[in-house]
Order: C-alpha cells, then structure tokens, then sequence
C-alpha cells in the first residue's frame, strides 16, 4: 500500500527562522518535536547524516540534512514502514515560510492494516502538535491549535498504560 502524507504551516517568519527549528531537533533545546503525550525524539547523535533513533516504536536514520532547510529520515521500524519521511523549509513570500512534513513509504505486511487503523490517526495528530509547537516558538501563540479526535485520545490512553 502506497502512503503519501503531507502536514504543512506558512508561518510569518524567515526561512532561516524557520529552518533553525528543524537544527533543534532531538536536542535539549527541541523547539520542533511536541511534548506529551507524544514520545520525544532520540538519537544516538546529534542531528546528522547516520545518526539513528527515533521516537517511540518508530525507528529511523538521518538520511540527508541541510542544516536549516531539510531533513530527511529513512524508516528502520516499525515492520512493515519502508519509505522515508522529512521536515523541508519551503519560501513562500517575504517574511513567510511553509514548513511542510511530508511521509512517503509503503507500508506492507502487518503495516497495511496499522496504518490506517493506528498509526495514520497519531501520526496526523502527533504533526499538527508539531507545526504548533513551531508556530508557537516563532510567534509566541497558535492561531488554530490542533485538537485531537475522540479516536486518538482514545489511542493515546491506550499507549500510556
């Protein structure tokens, strides 16, 4: 099964704002990746080409980076993931910049089924958390937080125990 997925905020802010939120990445200064109930992201490293971690269950390695600009992560886990996914800083007019978050992969075997059922729901709640957090440490604020449905607070409890 083909998976393309694609998260995405224009935030008024300069690319280069913008891109160093991406440097801050599995750091102690993390602006990027959200708090609870979301697991952090870990590397062995810091942020560079072969460092590998992850975040939770889902495994990965730094495959590319362009310090401010991208960062792409190749799937190591879980069984099934074969693809990649990526933080990218994409200009878009003076003073505004897309940050946009874009998961292309196959998912096979028992995949096929988690995805849609698991792991699609937290994923999409897990990167709009995100995009706020990124919102939130360039403006000071969220215009329209993410609020998650019924069904992913029910997954999310479900995780916690």
């Amino acid at each position: 099964m083909g998976v393309h997925n694609v998260h995405e905020r224009v935030l008024p802010a300069k690319e280069s704002e913008v891109g160093a939120l991406i440097d801050t990445l599995a750091s102690e200064g993390d602006l990027l990746w959200p708090r609870a109930p979301w697991p952090p992201m870990i590397f062995d490293r810091p942020l560079a080409v072969g460092a590998s971690g992850g975040h939770g269950p889902v495994r990965y390695t730094v495959e590319a980076y362009a310090p401010s600009q991208w960062v792409r992560f190749s799937f190591d886990g879980p069984r099934g993931f074969h693809g990649f996914h990526e933080y990218a800083v994409i200009p878009v007019g003076e003073g505004r910049t897309a940050l946009r978050h874009t998961l292309s992969m196959n998912a096979r075997g028992p995949a096929r089924a988690g995805w849609p059922l698991l792991w699609r729901p937290l994923h999409d709640a897990c990167l709009e958390d995100s995009l706020d957090r990124a919102e939130r440490a360039l403006t000071g604020t969220v215009a329209r937080p993410a609020r998650h449905s019924p069904y992913v607070r029910t997954l999310l409890r479900a995780m916690a125990r």
